[in-house]
């Protein structure tokens, strides 16, 4: 039996970060779950086509947009069910497992639960909160991953061209009913946080988010993100 899942990772000079997960997506290969890797670019200045050719991965380039690259990245996969991952997302031990159970046994869509690569009270909170929202309000974002059966994705038209709130309005298509958050946890970078402070950054994504809903184009959204 062929291998059913296509991993995609949209890149933007992500090189460095991207190499840091990498060890997690070889014991994919190894246990026969990872047919392909799929990196699509979206304009990057750094050795990604280099570090693609290393270690196999199939490189699509296109314009920079995470909603573009996604949708640009799932076209070019194989696999009966595709791994939607950012570059600085590392997956956990036994992810293969986990992942093996959830395709052998359901037909619905799922995430991962969150943490950050941080000590403190700050990515605790936010982490708290990212997997009670994803728990109670079905509501994940991007960093959380996204595990989908082709047909599921096709059903629900894929990944729309929008170079912000992507992740949210993939998942409000799909639905409470149809996405599961799995029994593992993987670790996303949290240097944005740093950098701009855990309380401004959460107001800032909140903010995006509240003007998504109030049906705020998406590209204005960007602008001001």
């Amino acid at each position: 039996m062929r291998a059913p899942l296509s991993v995609i990772i949209p890149t933007l000079d992500a090189a460095p970060q991207l190499a840091k997960g990498l060890a997690p997506l070889v014991s994919g290969v190894s246990e026969g779950l990872i047919r392909e890797l799929i990196l699509s670019d979206g304009g990057s200045r750094d050795d990604i086509a280099e570090l693609a050719e290393g270690i196999g991965a199939h490189l699509v380039r296109g314009e920079k947009g995470r909603g573009g690259q996604l949708a640009r990245g799932a076209e070019a996969a194989s696999g009966d069910w595709l791994l939607f991952l950012h570059a600085d997302t590392l997956l956990p031990p036994g992810w293969v497992d986990t992942v093996f159970a959830h395709i052998e046994s359901s037909e619905r869509a799922a995430v991962f639960r969150l943490a950050f690569d941080a000590q403190g009270l700050a990515p605790r909170l936010v982490a708290g909160w990212a997997n009670t929202r994803s728990t109670l309000l079905a509501l994940p974002y991007g960093d959380q991953g996204l595990l989908i059966s082709r047909p599921l994705y096709r059903a629900i038209g894929g990944y729309r061209p929008i170079p912000l709130m992507e992740d949210v309005d993939m998942i409000r298509r799909l639905g409470r009913a149809r996405i599961t958050l799995l029994p593992a946890t993987v670790i996303t970078s949290a240097a944005k946080y740093e950098r701009d402070g855990w309380g401004r950054r959460g107001l800032r994504n909140w903010s995006c988010l509240a003007r998504y809903y109030l049906g705020v184009a998406p590209d204005k959204i960007a602008e001001r993100y």
